[in-house]
């Protein structure tokens, strides 16, 4: 009789359990080597670093309302950033929306100086604004235009637009608006914000909204991404294409609007080079050029970035202005190198 024996087996090998640390140095570098999340990560960093250095440069920095005024005097380019990351989102691009700041003051003033009621011109330029970007957006889709072109000849047209109101300055003395633009909203303490804030605050949580829960926000990183597969995933590209260009128009206007309060005052060369801030300020909150990838509220951050470059040059008092141009410049090249590391990697 034969007896047969098994031998044992061998204990199967024990995973090493990750420890809390490790996991949490994981996550950071996924989240560094993102394209998604990586170039917003580092702006959110620069943008506290830089605050920390100055208020530790300059006596008076480390306050509220220094924080505070960086929205009040970039509320219109907030709303303007917004609407540039819905056309970038898609792998567009829109010169004509410093134009059309520049084209909305000029209405706006001459248009109260003629005795019209703010309720009434104020919808009205948003209307008007919203109009241009139908045609630039149709002008797109229809005839097969670059975006390039399409915005660059808006952008000549509006800017004409604003010579043919007025070749000089137009001043607002209507008293409803003025209250509207000088009332400070108090917050407690010595600290007040601007109704331009709160509009502001209020262009970015609609479309934080409609960017991450509406079917129209994933059409619009699914055209970034890739047209040719949103297409074939049935999704409406063509009508998002045109509609992008009509939320640039009216966040346009609304910022001329904004721009109105800031300045009381319309000129026909108000914003000359703002397209070129707002699409500095998409990019280095982390949206690509390319569309696909990048987030409102990153847009928002590039914005303060830009604001708080130009605060610490105010503080510092021996610089000039265009020192301003040259970081921005530096900063815009670098994260565009960024960019283009993170997305080479995840090929």
């Amino acid at each position: 009789m034969t007896t047969t024996t098994s031998s044992p087996q061998a204990p199967a090998p024990v995973r090493p359990v990750a420890s809390p640390t490790r996991r949490w140095t994981t996550a950071v570098r996924r989240t560094l080597l993102s394209p998604k999340y990586g170039p917003v990560t580092v702006t959110a960093v620069l943008f506290t670093a830089v605050f920390v250095a100055g208020g530790l440069r300059y006596t008076g920095f480390f306050s509220g309302q220094v924080l505070l005024n960086l929205f009040v005097d970039n509320a219109y380019l907030i709303v303007l950033a917004v609407g540039m990351t819905f056309v970038i989102l898609t792998g567009g691009i829109d010169l004509s929306v410093g134009a059309v700041v520049a084209l909305s003051t000029m209405i706006v003033a001459s248009l109260l100086q003629a005795g019209w009621a703010p309720a009434v011109v104020i919808p009205l330029i948003l209307v008007l604004t919203s109009t241009l970007g139908l045609l630039v957006g149709l002008m797109i889709h229809v005839f097969k235009v670059q975006p390039f072109i399409a915005t660059l000849a808006a952008m000549f047209l509006a800017r004409g637009l604003c010579y043919v109101i007025s070749q000089s300055s137009i001043s607002i003395t209507d008293p409803a608006f003025i209250a509207l633009a000088t009332t400070r909203i108090p917050l407690g303490g010595t600290l007040s914000i601007t109704a331009s804030v709160i509009i502001a605050i209020l262009v970015v949580a609609v479309a934080v909204w409609v960017l991450h829960k509406t079917r129209f926000g994933r059409t619009v990183y699914a055209i970034g991404g890739s047209e040719q597969s949103g297409m074939l995933m049935g999704l409406p590209v063509s009508r998002t294409k045109v509609l992008v260009y009509v939320i640039s128009g009216f966040c346009s206007g609304l910022a001329g609007v904004l721009f109105t309060f800031y300045t009381l005052s319309g000129y026909p060369l108000t914003a000359i080079g703002t397209e070129l801030d707002a699409i500095a300020a998409v990019v280095i909150g982390g949206t690509l050029l390319t569309g696909g990838y990048g987030f409102v509220l990153g847009s928002v951050l590039g914005v303060l970035v830009l604001g708080l470059i130009q605060t610490i040059i105010t503080f510092e008092g021996t610089l000039s202005s265009w020192w301003t141009k040259i970081f921005i410049g530096g900063l815009l090249l670098v994260f565009i190198i960024l960019q283009r590391a993170l997305t080479a990697r995840r090929r």
